[in-house]
């Protein structure tokens, strides 16, 4: 029934996505049938109506959309076609008449707009609905008249497609360098006020559009608030241009910042900043003022002859520094006084006091986004639970903060001396990842050594520099940093990370740096008290393997995948003989020596897929899947012979001062499940009944459980 539903819900889909095309065929043929007879006006209506609604309603798409898609041209063009047709004959009677050229127009529009596949479609659908017309409705003859027809319209369609699509083409071209423009001028703008942060930080994209919108804004605010105080500058002194000239970094232009004036001639910069009074005004490092100003007197600013009579520019100071001109003129010869002067001093403290709040202002956003990037990364580092997640995290959030790349993390063996590259993004992660190398001269061991970020200012050079070893280097890149994870000191690694951009990591960049690397260092190290307490909670101390309590959790889930699939189980318990003789006679050292020993056997003889533990003192319990009486003895077997040669040394000498060699046998008792039960308790006690077996029997021996007399094997299930 499903495919069914799925299969009509297509077919519904299609129709509907079809519609529009296929009432435009179905309105052409209707053209056509009412040129050959006129139909009544009961179908011409509701025709007519449709075709106009269809139109409108397809036409209204199109525009919205920026790029009409393949079918929205196709149903657009065939529905505009079928009207000019259905105009042209209804006019006329017949084609070829007065109005027939509109079916020219109507190609050369549909190819300017439509995508060349649809044109293409549309010229062969108005050339056959032009065949149809001239075949139903006049006579065999005129049909010579079609090729002609067809002609014209290709020759329409070529030349509008060509030189109109020519002319979008410029107009786009044309646009996107007034964008551009317009974009350059704005960072100029924010480089002039010193808006623009050191470049990096974050994805190229999202980094892109927040300083873009900090800058816009920042740039906006201070535009609005130079121009407020110039107007306020014009109707208080009867001014007719208040102009502020800002310097660029060299010192060399200066470009207009903001303008108040009603004269068309003003030259649009940028000007030398020793030109004229703009010169005199800098020079003088005070205000200069003129007047007596005549048509043939030269003012920078202005394109024709000078039109005022008098004039006064400020220096605009910043911290002591000249960073611009205030340029006021007047059309009447009226000097400026002193109180005018102090007025426009003021105007240009005020405009400087608006650069410098704005700067500040833009300087917290940016430090808001960035701190709203660390508090991101630290969240997903203290998502992160193992050592892996942790790295893995370290990586893509330091490639999130910071533009960068080439981005690594290595962690360093205190006890080895020796480092391992554990993570690359942005290099050769096949020859690089899990590397190892011992301590050398490199920046990764050296940053660990100095416990400080290496190289200075993150300046590389790959000639004189090694970050990694000579054979093991990262891309070349004219800036890399090394920043060392440390927690309480203790070296646990580095983040590595390199830009193609030259001084890539300026102190900005580098103090949120080192924040995110002690998080990383934190996170890390966190992890790894979590992993040594998970072993603690699931392993033995003394021999690596399971404990107790792990071990009846593993048995549980084994036993039920064994009662589940089917599938063969078996279990040992293993028991060192004479243990407390040994202990006893060598002491409490010397028997930890033989339980790790036992314990490097097991380890040694089983497989990957069996679960041994240490169940306490001397006794051990392997468990073995998919496997019967027969393997587990086998296995039993291997173990005991390999115990019995081994020879261990006492951590302490005899009373000779000589070593002390020690050997041991074990006893193991084997059972199998279902044989000897189908719970943990029956298979351990059955297991634990053929140990004692093995123990009575002469020790150093292997006994199965279904080897035993039945009357012991059924005490053993009664006693489980």
């Amino acid at each position: 029934m499903a495919p069914l539903v799925v299969l009509v819900l297509k077919l519904r889909r299609l129709g509907r996505a079809a519609l529009p095309l296929l009432s435009a065929i179905g309105l052409g043929a209707i053209v056509v049938a009412s040129t050959a007879s006129p139909l009544s006006l009961w179908i011409e209506a509701p025709a007519s109506a449709l075709l106009l609604g269809l139109l409108a309603a397809r036409a209204s798409r199109r525009s919205r959309a920026i790029e009409g898609t393949l079918r929205l041209d196709l149903e657009v063009g065939a529905l505009f076609t079928v009207l000019v047709y259905a105009i042209v004959t209804r006019s006329d009677g017949a084609l070829d008449g007065r109005l027939y050229p509109l079916v020219y127009v109507c190609v050369g529009l549909v190819s300017a707009f439509a995508r060349p596949i649809a044109t293409v479609l549309l010229l062969a659908f108005a050339l056959g609905l032009d065949a149809s017309v001239r075949h139903w409705a006049m006579l065999a003859s005129s049909l010579d008249r079609l090729a002609y027809a067809g002609a014209f319209m290709v020759v329409f369609a070529s030349f509008n497609a060509l030189l109109l699509r020519a002319e979008i083409a410029r107009a786009r071209s044309a646009l996107k360098e007034r964008i551009q423009a317009e974009v350059e001028k704005l960072r100029d703008d924010a480089r002039s006020y010193r808006l623009l942060g050191a470049p990096g930080g974050g994805r190229a994209s999202s980094r892109a559009n927040d300083e873009e919108r900090l800058v816009r804004s920042g740039v906006e605010e201070i535009h609005q608030s130079v121009l407020f105080a110039l107007r306020l500058l014009r109707q208080a002194m009867n001014l007719h241009t208040a102009v502020l000239l800002w310097q660029n970094d060299a010192g060399t232009h200066l470009r207009i910042s903001e303008l108040s004036t009603d004269d068309p001639n003003v030259a649009e910069g940028p000007f030398l900043a020793g030109d004229g009074i703009f010169g005199a005004a800098i020079t003088q490092r005070e205000a200069v003022a003129l007047r007596g100003l005549e048509p043939r007197h030269k003012l920078p600013y202005y394109t024709g002859p000078c039109p005022v009579r008098a004039a006064l520019a400020l220096p605009v100071f910043e911290h002591g520094s000249i960073r611009g001109v205030l340029v006021l003129d007047r059309l009447t010869d009226e000097p400026f006084g002193l109180k005018e002067q102090e007025l426009a001093m003021e105007a240009c403290r005020y405009a400087v006091r608006a650069i410098q709040n704005e700067r500040v202002f833009v300087q917290l956003e940016r430090a808001k986004v960035e701190q709203g990037r660390l508090y991101r990364a630290v969240e997903s580092l203290n998502a992160a639970t193992t050592e892996a997640e942790v790295v893995e995290s370290g990586l893509r959030t330091a490639r999130e903060i910071t533009s960068v790349d080439f981005a690594a993390v290595t962690l360093y063996d205190e006890s080895q001396k020796a480092h391992e590259i554990r993570a690359v993004s942005g290099g050769d992660e096949a020859n690089l990842v899990g590397q190892r190398y011992k301590q050398n001269a490199g920046l990764v061991s050296m940053a660990l050594e100095n416990k400080h970020p290496l190289p200075y200012r993150g300046e590389y050079d790959e000639k004189r520099q090694v970050v990694f070893t000579k054979k093991l280097a990262p891309p070349s890149m004219p800036s890399m940093i090394v920043l060392p994870m440390l927690v309480h000191d203790k070296p646990l690694g580095t983040l590595v990370l390199g830009s193609r951009r030259r001084a890539a990591f300026g102190d900005a960049a580098r103090s949120t740096l080192e924040v995110l690397t002690s998080h990383v260092a934190v996170s890390l190290a966190n992890a790894r008290m979590m992993r040594r307490l998970e072993e603690m909670a699931t392993l033995d101390g003394m021999t690596g393997l399971y404990n107790k309590r792990a071990m009846l959790e593993i048995a549980d889930q084994k036993i039920k995948a064994a009662k589940r699939f089917g599938r063969k189980l078996s279990v040992l318990v293993t028991d060192i003989d004479h243990f407390k003789k040994v202990n006893d006679t060598y002491g409490h050292d010397a028997g930890d020596v033989i339980i790790k020993g036992l314990g490097e056997v097991l380890r040694r003889e089983r497989r990957a897929t069996d679960a041994t533990a240490r169940f306490g003192g001397e006794e051990f319990v392997v468990i073995c899947e998919e496997t019967d009486t027969r393997g587990a003895m086998l296995l039993a077997e291997r173990v005991r012979e390999e115990l019995g040669k081994t020879i261990f040394h006492a951590p302490k000498p005899g009373p000779d001062g000589q070593p002390v060699t020690i050997r041991v046998t074990c006893s193991i008792g084997v059972a199998s499940f279902p044989e000897a039960g189908e719970t943990w308790e029956d298979l351990f006690k059955a297991a634990d009944e053929a140990l004692y077996a093995s123990k009575r029997g002469g020790r150093n021996r292997v006994t199965a459980h279904a080897a035993l007399p039945r009357a012991a094997g059924s005490k053993a299930q009664h006693a489980a």
